[in-house]
């Protein structure tokens, strides 16, 4: 646009031009360079009748738009006006846009001339050609549009030129970026010291090894935890029945069994029972490489039940009484299954008998018949079976007062015509029959938990509450199979 004109008839095409691009501050090389068949272009510069409508509606005057005539429209002269009109204040817009991006070019460069400097000019003016020339319609339409929206059009225009003055641009707009320079990140970005949990000397290695231990331990506390949490296996001895001779039937067989109470006692804290059979080292039926030696490496602890006399044999004596003459087969199947499973570090608990092997097997002897070897004795068999008992005591140096708190003295029930005379080694004390002073418990000293006990104490419950609750002894033995199942 040329602004040296001052004629009341360019204010529509300096409304057009604002409202397109802001306006450029000097005229430059390129308005001059706009010649040869562009120049119908540049006759939209020329001064037009003050008079048009276009003129009017850009007056700020009381009597502007709102007081307009329209004209005919069946009008072409007022028609063919109208186009050429919007076509040269389309043509200005785009001529002054040129110049404009030629001076953002030049501003940069420092003085320096290039190819773009006067090159400009002719695009803008052949961009404005075609423009006009493929735009005819579509002006004539915007043309036609009431002046209403050709003032708010300049007011829209008027405000954006006054936010930014006319002719700049943001900081840096136009510059080519240089990839070379150093683009440190902004302060405060970064962490001012390592994260609070490592440590001052953490190295990568000492940060690695920390984390490989707590892997480690994870694993191993899942792997223990497997372990701890399996169901205990507690093996039971058997009793042996003899076959009798000339029976028929079961009675003509070696039977091997165990008595349910002692199988439910252990049960009742949620343990798996087995009982443990004779091994036949030269079976001739069906013969086996299988040992007792197996049972105590798979099995976490040895109940040896009651039954049947120990054999005067095993401790190096004769039967006094013809009708005592024990069970010599089953002392050496389970004197032999005693001796595997202390030397496996398992917890062994004998009942009755059980109680009277243990003493045998570390070279005690035993009273063949209390009644008999002791006359001062009180009676400690009775035909009422296990609803026959008396009263024992805890001495000094007993494990059973750690067991049973508070309790020097107890009543169990008594099943026994055999009873402990000489002590084994390495035994200790745990108890002893309060009116007669027979030993009723002992202990091997040098294992983790290897005891016995005169009394049953699987039928101490129904015997009334009268007897001693032996539930934390078996809550001793069976802790003690789970601390030395490895």
């Amino acid at each position: 646009m040329n602004e040296k004109t001052s004629d009341p008839a360019d204010a529509p095409r300096a409304v057009s031009a604002s409202h397109s691009s802001p306006p450029s501050p000097s005229p430059g090389p390129s308005s001059s360079a706009v010649s040869g068949p562009d120049s119908d272009a540049i006759q939209a510069t020329q001064p037009d009748p003050a008079g048009s409508p276009a003129a009017r509606a850009a007056t700020d005057e009381p009597a502007s738009a709102s007081n307009l005539t329209p004209e005919p429209a069946d009008s072409s002269s007022t028609l063919a006006g109208r186009q050429r009109d919007a076509v040269e204040a389309r043509v200005s817009a785009v001529a002054a846009t040129a110049r404009q991006e030629a001076a953002v070019r030049r501003q940069p460069m420092a003085g320096h001339a290039g190819p773009d400097a006067g090159g400009a000019a002719p695009v803008a003016a052949a961009t404005a050609t075609s423009l006009s020339a493929s735009q005819t319609d579509a002006d004539a339409d915007a043309a036609a549009s009431p002046p209403a929206m050709a003032s708010t059009a300049s007011a829209g225009g008027a405000a954006t030129a006054a936010a930014r003055p006319a002719g700049t641009l943001p900081p840096g707009f136009g510059v080519p970026p240089d990839f070379g320079a150093p683009n440190p990140p902004p302060l405060g970005s970064l962490p001012p010291a390592p994260p609070r949990y490592l440590k001052q000397t953490d190295s990568a290695w000492s940060v690695f090894g920390r984390i490989i231990a707590a892997r480690a331990r994870q694993l191993f506390d899942r792997a223990g935890q497997r372990i701890t949490q399996r169901t205990l296996r507690i093996g039971v001895s058997a009793r042996i029945f003899h076959p009798e001779p000339g029976a028929k039937g079961l009675r003509g067989k070696t039977l091997q069994y165990l008595e349910e109470s002692i199988a439910h006692w252990a049960m009742s804290r949620d343990v798996l029972v087995f009982m443990i059979p004779t091994v036949g080292h030269q079976g001739m039926l069906h013969p086996s490489n299988i040992r007792l030696r197996d049972y105590a490496r798979n099995l976490d602890g040895l109940l040896l039940q009651g039954g049947a006399d120990v054999s005067p044999q095993s401790y190096a004596e004769t039967a006094s009484r013809p009708e005592w003459p024990g069970d010599r087969v089953r002392d050496m199947y389970e004197l032999e299954l005693l001796h595997e499973f202390i030397e496996s570090g398992k917890p062994v608990l004998g009942v009755c008998r059980g109680c009277q092997l243990i003493n045998v097997a570390f070279g005690g002897t035993l009273y063949q018949d209390i009644a008999t070897d002791v006359p001062t004795a009180d009676a400690h068999v009775s035909e009422h079976y296990d609803q026959h008992r008396h009263a024992i005591h805890f001495p000094d140096g007993s494990t059973l007062l750690n067991m049973f708190p508070g309790q020097r003295d107890a009543v169990v029930n008594s099943i026994h015509h055999q009873a402990v005379k000489t002590l084994g080694r390495d035994l200790n004390i745990e108890a002893v029959s309060a009116s007669d002073g027979l030993i009723e418990a002992v202990r091997l000293r040098r294992a983790p938990f290897v005891m016995g006990v005169q009394w049953h104490p699987e039928f101490h419950r129904a015997g009334g509450p009268e007897l001693l609750d032996c539930t934390p002894l078996l809550d001793t033995f069976l802790r003690a199979a789970r601390e030395t199942r490895f």
